[in-house]
């Protein structure tokens, strides 16, 4: 998937962090057609939203299956292959050269991008540090972005912060998606290492990820539509 192949609808990515598969219904309700691509992660995908990601998936939506699997190589290759199956559109997995490179087989042949998790964006060096990590959160970012681009999957996922750093890796034709981006004057909430919607395009970003700036709006059509206009001007 190259830059150019993605709509602009596309590039907004709705976060379903929702207790159930009914909120999530609502609010997918609600964005109508102006919202095309939805995430699904650990909260829902428990609820029941593996049922919800066929359904979105049967009505025209893309799923993007946020559960950062990281397992032995059979496990990971097995699951992946399972998604992919199901049409999702975007899986993601830790980036570890094992499990980036299981990934990437059970995505063969297939319509299925993986996405190697580099450091969350709620993880500054501190946090890294206080797990035993050596490295500081640029350098760890930078190595499993190398290790994603020599596994062969489809890119990653970043904090937009670290975007340009990244696309400078993996070239022009690797996906980089982002959490952690927030509107300006948005609540910050868990995030550390965040960015607006305009300065995570520019910086590289072809995808966003965004959950409460959308979800919890008053307006939530009102704060999509937004968001999409502000990427499309970037």
């Amino acid at each position: 998937m190259s830059d150019a192949e993605i709509s602009p609808r596309e590039r907004l990515i709705v976060a379903l962090d929702f207790a159930t598969v009914s909120a999530a219904e609502a609010l997918v309700w609600q964005l109508g057609d102006d919202v095309a691509f939805y995430k699904i992660g650990l909260e829902l995908t428990i609820a029941g939203g593996l049922d919800f990601a066929a359904d979105l998936i049967g009505s025209g939506k893309k799923v993007f299956l946020d559960l950062k699997l990281h397992d032995i190589g059979n496990t990971v290759e097995k699951a992946t292959a399972a998604a992919a199956e199901r049409g999702v559109s975007l899986l993601t997995v830790h980036a570890y050269p094992q499990t980036l490179k299981a990934a990437a087989k059970g995505a063969e042949g297939s319509a299925l991008k993986v996405l190697g998790v580099t450091v969350l964006t709620s993880y500054d060096d501190a946090d890294l540090a206080a797990a035993g990590y050596a490295s500081g959160v640029e350098d760890m970012v930078r190595r499993r972005a190398a290790s994603a681009r020599e596994a062969g999957v489809a890119g990653v996922i970043c904090a937009p912060t670290d975007a340009a750093m990244v696309r400078t890796i993996l070239g022009p034709s690797g996906l980089v998606v982002t959490p952690g981006v927030r509107p300006s004057g948005a609540d910050v909430g868990d995030q550390k290492r965040i960015a607006t919607p305009a300065d995570a395009r520019r910086a590289g970003a072809d995808m966003i990820v965004v959950g409460r700036p959308v979800t919890a709006a008053a307006d939530p059509l009102a704060a999509a539509r937004a968001i999409i206009a502000e990427l499309a001007a970037a």
